[in-house]
Parts: structure tokens; sequence; C-alpha cells
């Protein structure tokens, strides 16, 4: 018999690649040839998103391209889009088969059934919000350059008004301390160093039982000798509690990187968002933070023409975000999702004006990301080399600051380089290692 040749596309976040990364070893363990997405192959998976409508709109381009390369392979359709939306998916005359979030671990299996069996069932999908363990896979074998993603928990409990997440990731599920330490042990002994900590909101880690939460997790994880640094996904400041934000903000292993949402800037905005805060109180934690730890980066989300966000709302987001001191911001144009409560409001702000006002924050963002890296122009800083391109090194600083230098130390190695040029995107750095 021979071999099948696999293929994945993955859209969205850190998340969705973590999972296609597993699902791939699963195949490839199976003796199934790992195939780029732009050959032909037998079958095609795609690891879909539905944060946005123009998420939706990529997902199925992209599961339509896949039916164009070969006609004859079988089409999956997974991830978060499959699980909100399967019957607009299953609809889809390119797509063979539809495999919710709450299948995602059996997709090998699912596969292997409908190819050998050819069972009429395409659909393959329980209610998340029924799904009370944390599922995942053992060992995470995806990485950004030398650093290994570990997902430690899955779905959220906050419901913000325009958030469709929840409804294709469920309610909070964490993984048993016990098990993240072991992985970690396990990731140490292979000889990484940093270590990536990511879930659909890191924050809530532990909501669902009673081991401890996330300030429990990394007083664990600190203890572990060879691990050189953990660093933190998307957190929300609700769930930044003192003891936590103590810990973040004076234990070394933790990367001095962390990224919160703020999605506006506008108390009445941020109010119809439900999300629980207001702009005083998102300054009182960042404020803190810098206070404690001035290296610290500072990464957040924008969301641009919510329904209620009308011009003098907007000008109050953008003197907000002006006021802090972001490294970088992720700009978002708001985008009706049905399932929503904000759907109540309509989507009365006019397209070009949402595309005004995205292009503002993130013309707002560039600024503050060279201004940042700025600060650090002519010093030195301690990076971690995660990966070589054009035959120099690329290094990680722990505030997030990508450097480019010479080096004969290999990929996963620890040194000092002297930051001594500024690009326009993050990656285009430039700097000088230090001996020693």
């Amino acid at each position: 018999m021979k071999k099948l040749k696999v293929a994945f596309s993955t859209l969205g976040c850190r998340m969705n690649h973590f999972e296609t990364s597993a699902m791939e070893e699963q195949f490839e363990n199976r003796g199934y040839t790992l195939s780029d997405f732009s050959d032909v192959a037998d079958i095609y998976i795609v690891n879909t998103c539905t944060v946005t409508n123009d998420a939706d709109r990529t997902s199925r381009k992209t599961l339509r391209q896949a039916k164009r390369k070969n006609p004859d392979a079988v089409v999956v359709a997974t991830g978060c889009y499959a699980q909100v939306s399967p019957e607009q998916l299953s609809q889809m005359e390119e797509v063979d088969l539809v495999i919710g979030n709450s299948h995602k671990t059996a997709v090998l299996e699912i596969v292997e059934q409908y190819i050998n069996e050819k069972r009429e069932n395409k659909v393959f999908l329980d209610n998340i919000f029924r799904k009370s363990q944390f599922e995942t896979f053992f060992i995470s074998t995806f990485y950004e350059g030398a650093r290994p993603i570990l997902k430690v928990q899955e779905g959220c409990n906050s419901f913000c008004s325009f958030c469709i997440i929840p409804f294709a990731r469920g309610k909070v599920r964490s993984a048993p301390i016990s098990q993240i330490v072991q992985q970690v042990k396990v990731l140490v002994d292979r000889g990484f160093k940093e270590i990536v900590l990511t879930g659909t909101q890191l924050s809530q880690f532990g909501y669902d039982h009673r081991e401890g939460y996330l300030y429990d997790l990394l007083k664990e994880l600190i203890k572990i000798k060879e691990l050189y640094r953990i660093r933190l996904s998307s957190m929300g400041i609700n769930e930044v509690d003192d003891r936590l934000l103590g810990l973040i903000t004076s234990e070394e292993k933790i990367a001095p990187h962390f990224h919160l949402s703020l999605q506006s800037g506008d108390d009445n905005v941020l109010k119809d968002m439900k999300r629980g805060y207001t702009t005083f109180q998102y300054e009182k934690v960042v404020t803190e933070i810098i206070k404690r730890r001035p290296e610290t980066a500072i990464g957040t989300d924008i969301i641009t023409g919510f329904p209620t966000e009308d011009d003098k709302a907007f000008e109050n987001s953008r003197r907000f975000v002006e006021s802090i001191p972001f490294a970088y911001m992720h700009v978002f144009t708001y985008s009706k999702r049905e399932g929503t409560s904000a759907t109540k409001f309509g989507d009365p702000v006019h397209p070009q004006e949402k595309k005004r006002r995205t292009y503002i924050m993130r013309e707002i963002s560039k600024k503050k990301s060279l201004n940042f890296r700025k600060r650090y122009l002519g010093k030195k800083l301690e990076a971690l080399i995660i990966g070589e391109k054009g035959g120099e090194k690329i290094g990680l600083t722990g505030n997030y600051i990508h450097i480019k230098f010479s080096s004969e130390k290999p990929v996963n190695s620890i040194t000092t380089v002297k930051l001594t040029g500024i690009g326009e995107e993050r990656e285009e750095n430039t700097g000088k290692e230090i001996a020693g």
C-alpha cells in the first residue's frame, strides 16, 4: 500500500498552530508522508479560524484551493469555523469532512475511518460546552524558532459581546499542573531554554479545578533549574491579581513581556463590549508593571469600528492608547459575528470609517514599536538565539526585541548582543554580539 500524502494549512491563532503541529506528528507516526499544502496530496486538512468574517472567507477559499489541487483528495475542515458553523462548511461540495474542535484530537481516526469505510456521516461535532476535561496532545511539537509552544488551557468564561471564540472553544478547561511540569521538564531535558505557555485565555488557567491558578503553575515551573525563561501568551487584566502581578514583575525566569488585551480606550465601549474593567483599571495595572519592571514590553489588542464606537468614543480610544507605553498593538476591524450579543447593536459604522480608524491605530502601533526599541539602541541585551536567516542569527530578548547579528553560537544558545540598528519592522533590528 502506498504512503498517502497529507497536507495541512493553519489559519488563525498560536493554539491552532500548536494543534496542527500535533496532528502532523500523529499522521507522520502512523506512516503518512507530510506534504506542503501547495503540492498535490491525498488528504488536505485545513485548521480554520472564525474570529472575523474575513477569517471565514479565507477558510473557505483555502478549502476550495485544496480540492482544485486534487479533486480526488479527501478535504477536511477542522478548527473554530468548523465548530461554530458546521452547516456552512458541510454544504460546500469541496469539503468531505467537517470536524469540530470537540473532535480535534480524533482527526486521524475519523479520516482513516472515512477512507476505509466511506461512511456517509460528514460532520463530527459535539456541544463544546459539554467538554469539562482538558484534552490535548501529549507533548508540544510546535516551535517558534527554538521556543516550544505548550498549550496548557483552553476555553474562555468571559463571553465578551463581540467574541465568537467561547462558542468555538468552550468553557475553561486546564491541564493538571503536575502534567504541565512533567512536559516542561521533558522539553528542558531536550535542551530547550524558553517555553511559551499558551491558551485561549491563559490568565483563566485553573478556573475549572482546585489545583491552583496561573500563579501556582508558575511557582512550580520556576523551580525547574535548567529552565531559562517562561513566556506568557495573552492575559486579561481582570485575572491579574496582586499575587500574580507580584510574581511576574519579580521573577527573572518570567519574560518581561505581557500581552494585555485592551480592545477599546473608551469606557462606554468597554462596557458595551462586556470587558469588565475601565480604562482607569487597565492603566493602573500597566503602570504598576512598568514601575516594578521598567524594561517590560506591553502588547495589546484593539478593535476599531465597534457598533457603539462613535466619533467621540474613537477619539477617546485614540488618546488613551497614545498615553499608554505599548511596545506594539494588534489592531482589528470589528466584524459582526452571529451568535454574539453585540449583534443587537447592529453594525452602524461605515466600512470606510472602520478602515480609516484601523489605519490610524496601526500607525500609532508602528510609532510605539519604534519608540520602544529605540530605548535600547546602543545597549547590551541578553538574547536567546531562536533561528538563522541569510547567514545571520536571530536573537530574541526577554522583552520581545528581535535582533539579527553574526555569531558562531548555535541556535538555542544564550548570548549578549548590543543593539546597533532599528528597523521599521520588528524583525529588522540589527546588533553585534558581545564576547564574554
